[in-house]
């Protein structure tokens, strides 16, 4: 089948073999091990066809694939029945944590407010016998102020030798994994070094907080729950704190759709809880966002700060300019008739050929794009809002957009945690273990593919 996210003269897309059906570990389901019928069995005898993601043959090896099928409820259910099997010294703390566009899905599909969904779903959670429940905004919050700094920086540094700009976000796994196994030189230069908040949220648990609760790394079995398929990939490849001791940031991701099927075949009994905080003497927060339409709006954030700190302008709102379609959209920042700043936001992989192919010309006027390889941003990941034929739920996405946009905005500056964790994790706000923790090198395959021969 032919996908529009060919990065090929043709895209064979990997699907289930024997051996990858084989690869999953043959686990009993809670349900299974009680004797019941119709709870988990179903969806624990799930693999996920890398069809529904959005890397294609071009940025998966075999192996990899493998990995990916691996991914599912049966290695969660594994730890799960594990933990109650073995004895105290053998038991892993299960920790998962939510991405911010998962909880509108959840929301949406139970018909609550996003603050009783994330109840329910932590309740739920707990019920099954996970210890701790996160929300991932914090490590956003990190993402996003590292990607300012550095934004700044190479802004001031740009000359026509050695162009710094654009700057191009590294917080998409679908985007950056293309960017760095097919396109390479020269567009990988030009990616943000800051990590992504999956990978930082990796960091933040299997370091941070198992410093803080006197555990090894490894006795830490780290779930996210995100809306799309590409996180699966990037948790094979996270880079780790030294301080980990070689322990993976996230051993397992699982869509919102998969957690959904599993609410929706458990028939336990759920007590709702708050999410927990990485910090062990605060309560219950209000649940925050970042300034996204439908994303963690790393263009907002970044253009503002870029506005005051380069040319001492606030700006209140962001004025969002759609041009080829309402998923490439510009933002400027005009002074006596002067361009200062032009960001774009590109989401889908036809706008971001677009982007690729001007940057590659030597044509491109922005100094800062967005990029996301979903159209519509995060919210509309292919793990989540999907109906039973692999298309878009049109209306559950219009729902959860309007529920998302009602969650209180927060700028990362803002955040006493964050300022806090700089300090008291990272030893300050620019300490060598920033460097590491926060930040990450890309690599690129050499040559990337002939323009000519990218089909989309």
């Amino acid at each position: 089948m032919k996908c529009e996210h060919c990065t090929r003269k043709e895209c064979s897309k990997k699907t289930k073999t024997d051996d990858q059906e084989n690869a999953s570990v043959n686990v009993p389901s809670p349900a299974q091990e009680n004797g019941e019928k119709g709870e988990f069995h179903k969806l624990a005898d799930a693999k996920i066809f890398l069809s529904d993601c959005l890397a294609c043959d071009s940025c998966v090896s075999a192996e990899e694939g493998i990995q990916v099928s691996q991914q599912n409820a049966k290695d969660f259910f594994q730890v799960l029945n594990l933990n109650k099997k073995c004895d105290t010294s053998k038991r892993r703390v299960l920790a998962v944590s939510v991405c911010p566009q998962s909880l509108p899905y959840f929301a949406a599909k139970f018909s609550l407010s996003v603050t009783d969904a994330s109840r329910r779903l932590c309740g739920f959670l707990k019920s099954l016998g996970v210890h701790y429940v996160f929300d991932t905004t914090i490590a956003a919050d990190f993402s996003i102020l590292e990607s300012q700094k550095e934004f700044v920086r190479r802004f001031r540094q740009h000359n026509e030798e050695e162009p710094a700009l654009p700057m191009l976000t590294s917080a998409c796994p679908g985007w950056v994994r293309y960017a760095e196994r097919v396109l390479g030189h020269p567009v990988t230069p030009h990616l943000c070094t800051a990590k992504s908040p999956q990978q930082i949220m990796g960091s933040l648990v299997k370091d941070y907080f198992a410093r803080r609760q006197n555990l090894s790394p490894d006795k830490i079995f780290h779930v996210i729950v995100a809306p799309c398929y590409d996180k699966k990939l990037e948790a094979l490849q996270e880079d780790v704190l030294t301080a980990s001791r070689g322990s993976r940031g996230t051993d397992c991701v699982l869509t919102s759709g998969e957690i959904a099927q599993m609410m929706e075949q458990s028939d336990v009994s759920v007590r709702e809880a708050a999410l927990d905080t990485l910090f062990g003497d605060v309560k219950e927060e209000e649940l925050r966002r970042h300034d996204g339409a439908g994303s963690d709006g790393y263009l907002a954030h970044i253009f503002r700060h870029a506005a005051k700190e380069l040319f001492n302008e606030d700006v209140g709102e962001v004025t969002y300019r759609a041009l080829r379609n309402k998923d490439f959209q510009e933002v400027t920042l005009e002074k006596s008739g002067e361009v200062l700043l032009r960001f774009a936001a590109a989401y889908g992989f036809r706008n971001i050929q677009n982007v690729v192919l001007k940057l590659k010309k030597g044509k491109f006027p922005y100094h800062f794009v967005e990029v996301l390889a979903c159209a519509g941003g995060c919210l509309n990941g292919r793990g989540q809002a999907q109906t039973t034929d692999g298309r878009t739920d049109k209306a559950l996405l219009q729902k959860m957009k309007g529920i998302y946009a009602d969650i209180p905005v927060q700028l990362p500056e803002a955040s006493t945690h964050v300022q806090e964790l700089y300090q008291e994790w990272l030893d300050g706000t620019d300490s060598p273990r920033v460097q590491e923790a926060l930040h990450t090198a890309y690599q690129g395959p050499g040559q990337p593919a002939d323009s000519r021969d990218i089909k989309w």
